[in-house]
């Protein structure tokens, strides 16, 4: 005996922009995270502190 259980995505109230909207996030956040986890590595903010050391936080 199997008993399953499901619902539409009518059902739980997501339409064609939430799902539009869903989609581009499951599209869209992998590519960001990797591109921002290049750039925010240790050696990257070292660098960037080198080259602009005047515009440090508390720096004032």
């Amino acid at each position: 005996m199997n008993n399953y259980f499901a619902l539409t995505l009518t059902e739980m109230g997501i339409g064609k922009i939430e799902l539009a909207v869903i989609s581009a996030v499951i599209l869209i956040f992998p590519i960001l995270f990797v591109y921002a986890s290049k750039n925010l590595d240790a050696k990257g903010v070292f660098e960037w502190m080198m080259e602009k050391p005047n515009d440090w936080i508390g720096k004032k």
